[in-house]
């Protein structure tokens, strides 16, 4: 049994979920508590430190959009939205309003404590090792485009730009690198942690997302970012 004893907060209206999910975290080492609606579940989140929430979209009261919204206000607690809707546009709205990750119903209990894990794994301000190499300067500097790593701030022509934790570590990822071509593969086991579990598509639409932001404030800084067709993608300095 894992010897973590993070506190994680489970919300969904449905019992036979909790108990479930409750279950199989537990059988991990984690403390679980438990809420049924959105309002309870962010009363909950604001007063306590969890390592980590399980919010379900679809709440009664206040839904776990509104959830994710207001606690993005006050703290940077890794999320998980569980959705019966695992379509692009409910992802992409679901990751603007702070999530850091989605699970579809139905879903794999295994699967959801794997998601769990991988996520803790990059909880707090530090970015992983496997994204920060040695000697590697805290500034990278590109045309329009600098990335303060310590500050972990990024700034567009002069301005600065709001990125979530995940499109932060992403853009960092890419830029440490240049030229390299990752596959949507490498992505996931890199950044994501996802060494057996990951849906491609979570790489397409934050890769999208971090595009559109740098886009609000440049035309030329998202080109840095390119699609290589059929295998990836990587960054390449655009002047």
């Amino acid at each position: 049994m894992s010897e973590l004893h993070e506190r994680i907060l489970v919300v969904d209206d449905e019992e036979r979920i909790r108990r479930l999910v409750r279950m199989y975290l537990e059988r991990n080492g984690f403390i679980v508590d438990e809420s049924d609606n959105g309002t309870s579940a962010l009363k909950m989140a604001l007063e306590e430190d969890y390592a980590l929430i399980i919010l379900d979209l679809m709440l009664p009261g206040m839904d776990g959009r509104d959830v994710c919204l207001e606690l993005r206000q006050y703290k940077e607690t890794p999320v998980i939205m569980l959705t019966a809707a695992g379509d692009e546009s409910t992802r992409i709205h679901g990751f603007e309003l702070g999530a850091d990750d989605y699970v579809v119903k139905p879903f794999s209990p295994r699967e959801l404590v794997m998601r769990v894990k991988a996520l803790l794994r990059r909880t707090g301000n530090a970015i992983p090792e496997t994204i920060q190499p040695p000697n590697l300067g805290h500034i990278l500097t590109f045309p329009g485009l600098v990335i303060n790593v310590d500050a972990r701030k990024v700034l567009v022509e002069d301005a600065e730009v709001s990125l979530t934790p995940k499109e932060f570590e992403l853009l960092l990822y890419l830029a440490q690198r240049p030229e390299k071509v990752f596959s949507r593969e490498e992505l996931l086991r890199d950044v994501w942690n996802y060494q057996f579990f990951g849906d491609q598509r979570t790489v397409d639409t934050h890769v999208k997302r971090l595009r559109e932001k740098l886009g609000r404030l440049s035309d030329r800084v998202p080109q840095h970012i390119h699609t290589v067709w059929g295998v990836g993608y990587k960054f390449e300095v655009v002047e």
